[in-house]
């Protein structure tokens, strides 16, 4: 059975180079210095193949080796200036050595050459390539022994040119890799931006919900709670009236709190909760609430309306059910509220406005603020690119109004249904 390397010790093997650039620079120029004395003393061409110790090793040939082999060392740093040194030192071993065998130390030029081409850009590497090929070639051909054609000048041709073809193409591979990194980077981080972006989306929207059911069904629990301590000891059948009433709203409150906090289960629970959302069907419900727990409201609202996106339903209701607990909590005793409801063909238009009733100390009768009530409505109208305005009226209270636009065609007429004050259905 064949040995399994794991795959750390193999990805360790091969990218020790990278995290040990100037060991392995001094390793691979010494196998180049090592390389090159052996080609010095060897004869390629004997009759029964290459053979060493023929030539004769002098000691010029050592010492070019040795310098263009050091200077390798730092072809990562200095590619050009160690190019250049090779390349110098090459072209004074051919000039000294011209009638005697010679060394290759052209093969430090080579390699110099690909390390310049596979760190630089194109053009460069192309005007870099081409003066050392013209250069070297040219050199070995002026000062050698052999015909200009000889295999030896054309192996120097040869040699240099695919050296800069080779870090060339080196160099547009790590392009191509690191581009395909770095959008692999950028596709990451931007699904983790779209999933926090949802996630905090998600947060906003159910905060909302919560805030528009504890803050409806609390404020009536609160009113009815302080009816009932008032009334207990004089008229405990209407205290009884009240407690009763708080039952209710807080039932009504734990219901709508099971419904919400649903949305968080995951979607294979088989508690999760299916009651359809609120909408204006059940608005009579929430305007009789409120009218129970001490505050008239006028309702002016078509009497069997049409269906509604499942969206413009719900945000209409939350519009009205947290417009009338701002009313409850900040207008003053006897406060009055009319909500009226205009469907067009193009848009759902929801006011609500109040009278401000008598303050105790005389200042508007306003929200104070303080809340998050009202940026919580604009999150949901703007949710559904309608508007909203919000502001104290001239004769006194508070109006809200809202447009909600409607993807579907509504009805042919614009049309404002009114009732008696009081009425609440």
């Amino acid at each position: 059975m064949p040995d399994v390397v794991p795959d750390t010790v193999r990805t360790g093997r091969f990218r020790w180079h990278r995290s040990h650039p100037l060991a392995f620079d001094a390793a691979l120029a010494a196998m180049v210095f090592a390389a090159t004395l052996c080609g010095a003393v060897a004869d390629p061409h004997g009759p029964h193949g290459p053979r060493f110790g023929v030539r004769e090793l002098s000691a010029i040939t050592v010492v070019l080796a040795a310098l263009a082999c050091t200077a390798l060392i730092a072809r990562r740093r200095f590619p050009r200036t160690v190019l250049a040194a090779t390349g110098a030192l090459t072209v004074v071993e051919l000039i000294v050595r011209s009638s005697d065998p010679r060394a290759p130390v052209a093969f430090s030029a080579v390699l110099a050459l690909f390390t310049v081409a596979s760190r630089t850009d194109r053009p460069t590497t192309w005007r870099v390539g081409a003066l050392t090929v013209v250069v070297l070639t040219a050199a070995s051909m002026l000062f050698g022994e052999h015909p200009w054609y000889a295999q030896q000048n054309l192996a120097i041709f040869a040699w240099t040119g695919m050296a800069a073809a080779a870090g060339d193409a080196v160099r547009s591979r790590r392009a191509y890799v690191d581009a395909i990194r770095e959008r692999a980077e950028r596709a990451e981080r931007t699904r983790e931006e779209e999933a926090r972006r949802r996630v905090a989306e998600e947060r906003m929207r159910i905060a909302r919900e919560l805030h528009d059911v504890v803050a409806h069904h609390i404020a009536l629990v609160n009113v009815q709670a302080g009816v009932a301590s008032h009334v207990m000891d004089n008229r405990p059948d209407q205290a009884k009236q009240a407690l009763a009433h708080v039952r209710e709203a807080s039932r009504s409150a734990l219901e709508e709190l099971r419904a919400t906090v649903g949305l968080l289960r995951q979607s294979d629970d088989p508690k999760a909760p299916t009651e359809p959302a609120p909408g204006l069907g059940v608005l009579d419900q929430l305007v009789d609430g409120f009218v129970r727990a001490g505050l008239p409201v006028d309702l002016q609202a078509p009497p069997a309306p049409q269906a509604l996106p499942a969206s413009v339903d719900l945000t209409a209701y939350r519009v009205v059910q947290e417009a009338l607990t701002n009313v409850r909590k900040h207008a003053g005793d006897g406060a009055r509220a009319t909500v009226r409801i205009i469907r067009t063909e193009a848009a759902l238009t929801v006011t609500v406005q109040d009278d401000g009733g008598r303050p105790d100390d005389g200042s508007p009768a306003a929200p104070d603020g303080g809340g998050h009530g009202l940026i919580g409505m604009r999150e949901r109208v703007f949710a559904l690119r309608g508007t909203i305005v919000t502001g104290p009226r001239a004769q006194g209270g508070f109006q809200v109004r809202v447009t909600l636009p409607l993807t579907a065609a509504g009805t042919d007429a614009t049309t404002a249904y009114e009732t008696t004050p009081g009425e609440t259905s």
